[in-house]
């Protein structure tokens, strides 16, 4: 019997998304005659010790990735469960996302003890949130919204607002459904109004391209509806040369009828500060092309000089 080393973080939803994909696979192990056992492999990252930043400021959300993708490439681990919007669009040689399971909800969500909507939020409103990409649409809705940095999991950055800190956290919905969470959420953001991250309410189940018996299992669990939408994403954002703590959004939706199976891919890219808001939106059904055809639409209206302009500040 094999026995499978599954490397996660050490977050409450880190564990939770790790356990649940166990128990998956476990099922499908069950199904199929697949003779394997599992174990977790706790690992604290770069990301999980600096939080006194911004995330862009020190290398993004791959820091969250990192460590437990040397820990795989080191025959420490066998797989790793990732929030797909964390990882960065090059893998390291030698890795693979072996499986991109059914995705979660993919809006964004506020948590407000005071107020119902991001509409009945007071002019001057606190909001807090450590990602460009939702400062930039929230303070394009509302210009006259504080964005304040708020760092740290799940259940910190709650009681961050319960303490007063803040009037409205806005969080990935994803995460609090995962954790069970739901009735902590005041309002879901539409994706007109905040076009997610790429990714966003995907996980990433990451492997070795070498271990013939993991990619096999994983396949098993692959979803390929998720899995297309979520790759036109990420060749959208790998276009951009981006990482996921610049403020670019992508949402792809795969469009079925009894012909054809079209991927419909809107894309942003916004400037922190909500003054400049650069999004499209375009049709078809090869995901690679499509975010790349997408991405360079975005280019020739001016985001590559948004985006320079983020690095260079960052």
């Amino acid at each position: 019997m094999r026995t499978i080393i599954v490397g996660s973080r050490q977050s409450q939803l880190a564990l939770t998304q790790t356990n649940h994909v166990i128990e998956a696979l476990k099922e499908i192990c069950q199904i199929h005659n697949i003779q394997a056992q599992f174990e977790i492999k706790k690992i604290v990252t770069k990301g999980d010790k600096i939080l006194d930043v911004t995330l862009s400021k020190v290398g993004g959300k791959g820091l969250f990735v990192k460590e437990i993708e040397q820990a795989m490439l080191d025959g420490e681990i066998d797989i790793a469960v990732h929030s797909m919007k964390d990882m960065p669009s090059d893998l390291p040689e030698g890795l693979m996302i072996g499986a991109v399971p059914k995705r979660e909800d993919v809006r964004d969500c506020i948590v407000s003890q005071e107020y119902n909507s991001l509409f009945d939020l007071p002019k001057g409103a606190v909001i807090g949130t450590s990602s460009l990409r939702r400062a930039s649409q929230i303070k394009n809705y509302r210009p006259d919204f504080q964005i304040k940095f708020i760092r740290g999991n799940i259940g910190t950055r709650i009681n961050k607002l319960n303490d007063g800190e803040y009037d409205a956290i806005v969080l990935a919905t994803a995460g609090l459904n995962r954790v069970g969470w739901q009735d902590k959420i005041t309002e879901y953001i539409s994706t007109e109004l905040c076009i997610p991250a790429v990714g966003q309410g995907a996980l990433g189940i990451e492997c070795r391209d070498d271990d013939e018996f993991i990619m096999k299992l994983l396949s098993l669990y692959n979803d390929e509806k998720t899995a297309k939408t979520v790759q036109a994403e990420r060749a959208f954002l790998a276009t951009l040369n981006g990482s996921c703590e610049i403020p670019v959004a992508a949402h792809g939706i795969l469009q079925k009828d009894e012909d054809t199976a079209d991927i419909q891919l809107f894309g942003l890219v916004g400037s922190p500060d909500g003054e400049t808001v650069i999004k499209d939106k375009i049709v078809g059904n090869d995901p690679e092309k499509l975010g790349v055809q997408l991405a360079q639409r975005l280019i020739d209206r001016g985001a590559d000089r948004i985006l320079d302009e983020v690095r260079g500040e960052n």
